[in-house]
């Protein structure tokens, strides 16, 4: 099977309904880059008028998760993943859409050949910056995906 934005939105429905419900949205995934975005609404809010970070964390987090199951399943092996750890850094409100972006394919392509390669776990850490509709970043996450062939 494919994936596909509209297949990992559905995806999120029936395994992720908190990330559905909160307006988080695959728009884009290829070899390279996948783009979430999520939209500043009453229900995704904190006190302070802006995204609650939790939400923003859910979409940066599927930004690099899509794009790590994307290439599992390109790699044709049983491979498990696992965030190990992850940061953020937040700069300004996050009000109106936000749209996270991982462009980090190819360092998740070198972790899977190793992993397949020497059959040991690996790790990868992946950014995902948050920017909004002006183009300002307004939180950047970093996770660190764990990487291992299935026996």
């Amino acid at each position: 099977m494919k994936i596909t934005p509209s297949k990992l939105n559905t995806y999120l429905l029936f395994k992720l309904p908190s990330a559905y419900f909160t307006g988080v949205r695959t728009k884009h995934i290829d070899d390279s880059t996948c783009i979430v975005t999520v939209k500043h609404r009453w229900i995704n809010q904190n006190p302070f008028r802006s995204m609650f970070w939790a939400v923003q964390g859910m979409a940066a987090e599927l930004t690099t998760g899509a794009l790590v199951m994307k290439k599992i399943r390109d790699s044709g092996k049983s491979i498990s993943m696992l965030v190990a750890n992850n940061n953020a850094t937040f700069t300004k409100k996050a009000t109106g859409r936000i749209t996270f972006k991982c462009e980090e394919g190819i360092k998740i392509d070198k972790a899977i050949k190793n992993a397949i390669d020497t059959g040991e776990g690996q790790t990868v850490w992946l950014n995902a910056d948050g920017v909004n509709k002006d183009g300002i970043k307004v939180s950047s996450f970093n996770f660190e995906w764990t990487l291992k062939v299935k026996n």
